[in-house]
């Protein structure tokens, strides 16, 4: 049986990946599909990619484009979740800031430099108007747990994390949400390593296809709101709304968005050039 290490996110985004490891979907292909939780988010999945640690990613677009630009030896090999994301700006209920202007020139908490959270505070700040090179100051703190001890003593002034997920912690007062900042693009991509690609692309187009119908059906599997809402600590209205907004993909990224995001990073100063496609993508 051939061994393949995945790696996520902890979300509702991945329910579909629990629930196809459960049913042992892979393992009747052959595949030993192991997963690995990431808490620190894409940041801490470049790094996984990077050393061997995982071959497949599912992560955050703008991310992985970014350190695949920066020598990551991976490509896209799909969309996961076409819907954009939808990033809450948060400060700690005690704080003073009452709106998104005050968060001018303050100190973002990110999970590390290069994940969603780094990446989208930027696209924040240019939403807004500020000038990135001197409104935007960061601060490291490793994941959401980080953010929900530091911000409520100082150690970062906002942060930015998917609405959702925080929104138990909106809701019980340990943060307050100033705004939302959705991803112009879609949100989740599968990466996967170049080495694996070249060695075994049938057992990735394997994966693909078994995961691909699951999300197919994701939305209509009975009992799906209660399951998300006990497994993730989500008011059933909350996981209503999400699964009204989210939308699976089983295609692969657009060349189009390819370059758009490029091109807002570039803008951004986050790269420093535009590469072609195919370094990028890669077709299963």
């Amino acid at each position: 049986m051939k061994e393949i290490r995945i790696g996520g996110v902890p979300e509702h985004f991945n329910l579909a990946w629990y629930l196809t490891l459960k049913e042992k979907s892979f393992q009747k292909e052959g595949i030993n599909l192991r997963w690995k939780n990431y808490f620190g988010g894409t940041g801490a999945m470049n790094k996984g990619l990077r050393e061997k640690e995982i071959d497949i990613a599912v992560i955050l677009t703008e991310g992985i484009l970014r350190d695949i630009i920066l020598g990551n030896p991976s490509k896209i090999v799909q969309v996961f979740v076409k819907s954009p994301l939808i990033w809450g700006i948060h400060v700690a209920s005690n704080s003073s800031f009452q709106s998104l202007s005050d968060l001018k020139g303050k100190q973002a908490a990110i999970s590390r430099f290069g994940s969603g959270s780094h990446l989208m505070a930027y696209i924040h700040a240019k939403n807004q108007g500020w000038d990135t090179t001197k409104d935007l100051k960061f601060r490291e703190i490793s994941d959401l747990e980080g953010a929900l001890k530091g911000l409520p003593i100082g150690i970062g002034d906002y942060f930015m994390w998917e609405k959702f997920t925080t929104k138990p912690y909106v809701d019980n007062g340990v943060f307050r949400r100033l705004g939302n900042c959705p991803t112009p693009w879609p949100c989740f991509v599968i990466a996967v390593r170049n080495e694996v690609l070249e060695k075994d692309p049938k057992s990735i187009k394997t994966i693909l296809e078994i995961i691909n119908q699951e999300t197919k059906q994701f939305k209509k599997l009975p009992n799906i709101e209660n399951i998300l809402s006990n497994r993730y600590n989500q008011k059933t209205e909350d996981v209503r709304e999400w699964l009204s907004l989210t939308e699976w993909s089983q295609d692969q990224l657009n060349e189009t968005i390819v370059l758009k995001i490029q091109s807002q990073l570039l803008s951004i100063n986050l790269i420093d050039k535009i590469i072609p496609m195919e370094t990028i993508l890669y077709k299963i």
